[in-house]
């Protein structure tokens, strides 16, 4: 019963945003991945409180995880040649095999705010365009900042700037039970805090996407 329930919500959800709405693209993603969000985690409830979605989506095993990834990668770094060219972002895989995508917060958000910058929003879409093609995977955003201001507003910052990014990705499509934001505010630079070209290094967006690998499902849920 609670499957067509769902399955319901998801149809009820693609015919409410068929109507002029200008931003039924947006609302559409919305609606569409948070009833799919729901009804992964019914499907694969273990019956403890405790969901996982990959079992829904499906696992990757041996070799399948590299090359499941390694074709992940290079369709990003396709889609996102342009802004690798400016230096807008790095593209690396990581020995788990998760892929790791650095953002400049210059590029994507203002100072002191949270609110992406328009300008930025088609390089998202790429992402997540990307994203919704490789399903067997968890999406973790992860926000930093220098250490300029104090340390609990840093970290307030970090968060509200993760959100947005993984609320876009939502809103774009891609399932919400896949995404994982978190802020580390300043306790991760990359750089130095003593200049100004080492504080602008710590001032960034991670995107790392971990794959869910039968057995170790738990594993890409947690933190990276």
């Amino acid at each position: 019963m609670q499957r067509i329930m769902l399955v319901s919500m998801i149809s009820l959800a693609m015919a409410a945003c068929a109507t002029n709405d200008p931003n039924k693209q947006t609302k559409s993603g919305a609606a569409i991945g948070a009833a799919a969000g729901a009804l992964i985690g019914y499907a694969v409830d273990d019956g403890a409180g405790g969901v996982l979605a990959g079992a829904a989506v499906g696992t990757l095993a041996g070799a399948g995880v590299g090359r499941y990834m390694d074709n992940q990668q290079r369709e990003m770094e396709a889609a996102l040649a342009d802004e690798r060219a400016r230096n807008e972002l790095q593209i690396q895989q990581l020995q788990d095999e998760s892929l790791k995508i650095d953002i400049a917060n210059e590029v994507s958000f203002d100072i002191d705010s949270a609110a992406i910058k328009p300008a930025f929003e088609p390089t998202l879409n790429k992402v997540a365009d990307v994203l919704q093609r490789y399903p067997k995977t968890v999406v973790h955003v992860v926000g930093h900042t220098d250490s300029t201001g104090s340390e609990s507003y840093n970290q307030q910052l970090s968060e509200r700037r993760a959100r947005s990014v993984s609320d876009y990705f939502a809103a774009r499509g891609v399932v919400t039970e896949r995404l994982k934001p978190m802020g580390r505010g300043e306790l991760a630079p990359r750089a130095t805090n003593e200049t100004a070209a080492g504080r602008q290094l710590n001032r960034r967006v991670e995107i790392i996407v971990k794959p869910i690998v039968e057995g170790q499902e738990t594993e890409a849920y947690q933190t990276p």
